[in-house]
């Protein structure tokens, strides 16, 4: 029987995600690519695969598990595999510079930002010349969940974090990104989530802890266990903390909503997060696309559509499963 596979690397992600494919009978596997053996000279098991491979795959132990899954995913495609999240969403999934050149190709604004090789006295002299006095972001290319990224107010206190700055904290690809900080008219950002390609619904993030913004509820038991104090989950249990993550009733306006959809088909993109800020003129410019994306059980519940079709999980499962459907029909 042909089945839904799922390749990941951190099964903590996956419980919403088989709650939902369990309840509509959605027949499904894990393909754990944290590691890996594979006969190229085989044809790969029928059936369709979903691939949630993160950024961040590194920070977990995982540093070679984007790269493993490229040569998977060719692999699948090779031999006429459904990829849902295929090559051209691992690429921009695992650098933000291809994302803002593919969001810019579709008109998209982004905020400004400069590139910079792995090199402290280039990083100190491009902040002068493109950001003095301040404030400036620094953040690595190659992240996931908002790890690694820091608001300078000068370019004096950016210079002074990198003189005491762990090896550890050095980007995995060897890239740095220095930007604009985005003087928003309220603390907060908006996560789009999209499905299919289409949007499912919009989530307004409390920024005001930081900028870690993984909206998976096991990232505040991973922030608290590593004393992360910028996880905007929080590090405290979620009974006693603050709603960071909101469900937009109203969505976004539909302008916006149709230029990210076109982005997604264009750059090869079926499930995605796609995180924006407004300028203080209320001006949308996006900063990150999640095609390994995680949805926030707490919102959903508040909001009224946790455990339904209208859910992130649920939209998710019914997608996939429709996607097998197609698969199946064409094999009978």
């Amino acid at each position: 029987m042909t089945k839904l596979f799922v390749i990941h690397e951190n099964p903590q992600w996956l419980p919403p995600l088989a709650a939902a494919f369990d309840q509509i009978g959605l027949p499904w596997a894990e393909l754990d690519l944290s590691r890996g053996v594979f006969d190229l000279s085989s044809a790969p098991p029928e059936g369709v695969f979903y691939n949630r491979m993160s950024a961040s795959s590194h920070t977990r132990g995982h540093r070679y598990a984007a790269e493993l899954t490229a040569g998977v995913l060719a692999w699948l495609t090779r031999h006429g595999r459904r990829v849902v999240n295929g090559p051209a969403a691992l690429d921009l999934e695992i650098s933000k510079v291809r994302q803002y050149a593919a969001l810019e190709r579709a008109g998209l604004r982004i905020p400004r930002t400069i590139m910079v090789q792995d090199d402290n006295a280039a990083l100190i002299e491009a902040a002068r010349r493109h950001f003095a006095p301040g404030p400036v972001i620094l953040k690595p290319n190659r992240g996931g969940k908002g790890l690694g990224v820091r608001l300078f107010a000068s370019v004096e206190a950016l210079e002074a974090h990198l003189q005491d700055a762990p090896a550890e904290e050095a980007p995995v690809d060897g890239i740095w990104l220095l930007q604009d900080y985005i003087r928003a008219q309220r603390p907060v950002i908006t996560r789009a989530e999209f499905v299919g390609g289409r949007f499912v619904y919009a989530v307004e993030v409390d920024t005001t802890a930081g900028f870690e913004l993984c909206p998976a509820d096991v990232c505040a038991i991973e922030g608290q266990a590593a004393g992360d104090a910028f996880c905007p989950v929080g590090t405290a249990p979620a009974a006693a903390a603050a709603p960071r993550f909101t469900v937009l009733k109203e969505g976004i306006e539909a302008p916006l909503r149709n230029r990210l959809e076109a982005f997604l088909a264009a750059s090869g993109v079926d499930v995605a997060g796609i995180e924006f800020i407004r300028d203080a003129a209320g001006q949308p410019l996006v900063y990150d696309v999640n095609t390994n994306t995680n949805y926030n059980a707490g919102a959903e519940e508040v909001a009224g559509i946790a455990n339904t079709p209208r859910s992130g999980p649920g939209a998710l499962a019914a997608f996939l499963a429709a996607e097998l459907g197609h698969r199946q029909q064409k094999a009978a």
